[in-house]
């Protein structure tokens, strides 16, 4: 009978001593948040891309700037951001350019905790409605760019034109309109050689080197544990 109120009491205080405990851990344990629509700059540690990447494939980060919450760093600069590549578009004919899509895993704190991160690319040369990241969309958008150039050209030869015969009065209504004729016949040349070049050219694959910057904005708020 003594032994079974000892081990009793042995039993209370131990629940009393581990609840205690806890409780105390939990009073210690506290969170900063970093809230949604925060912008993070990050320099990536290994080159990412759609010529030789494939979907998996991991990269690392680091945080180049300070993440403060109240008057507390609670990620600072050099802190690890990982993620992989979540899906890879590669380039085709037609001059259709590769899409990279890249998932953002998580952040190691200073206290060595992995905290999940759910991030969007908010700056690149070009970012698609779906979030990829790319170079050039197509053949309609070599066109475009091919019909701009063929416009540029006849611009900069009658300014050219203009501008030569300022050395004698009424020459340049001789030079402008001569090179403003050559201009247009080698803008519509270019504009009609590019374009059925665009055709069977391959597009641009998109890279992300050692190095590069990206800016990255937080879609959903994290909260840090802080001790």
């Amino acid at each position: 009978m003594k032994s079974l109120k000892s081990l009793i009491i042995l039993a209370a205080v131990f629940c009393l001593t581990t609840t205690s405990s806890f409780a105390a851990f939990k009073a210690d344990a506290r969170t900063k948040r970093i809230p949604e629509g925060t912008l993070f700059k990050i320099e990536f540690l290994q080159p990412v891309s759609t010529f030789s990447g494939s979907t998996g494939d991991s990269f690392t980060a680091t945080l180049l700037n300070d993440q403060i919450s109240g008057a507390s760093v609670v990620l600072p600069a050099g802190t690890i951001v990982r993620g992989s590549v979540a899906d890879v578009k590669t380039a085709k004919m037609f001059s259709r350019g590769a899409k990279l899509y890249l998932d953002f895993d998580h952040v190691v704190t200073p206290t060595g905790r992995q905290i999940p991160l759910d991030m969007a690319v908010c700056q690149f040369e070009n970012i698609y409605y779906d979030g990829s990241l790319y170079k050039n969309l197509g053949y309609g958008e070599a066109v475009k760019n091919n019909y701009q150039k063929g416009v540029d050209i006849t611009v900069n030869a009658t300014k050219y034109g203009m501008k030569a015969g300022e050395s004698a009065p009424g020459i340049q209504y001789l030079t402008a309109p001569v090179c403003a004729i050559g201009g247009f016949i080698g803008g519509v040349g270019y504009f009609i050689g590019d374009s059925i070049a665009d055709m069977f050219r391959r597009g641009q694959d998109v890279y992300i080197n050692t190095g590069d910057v990206l800016t990255v904005k937080l879609l959903t708020p994290i909260d840090i544990p802080v001790y």
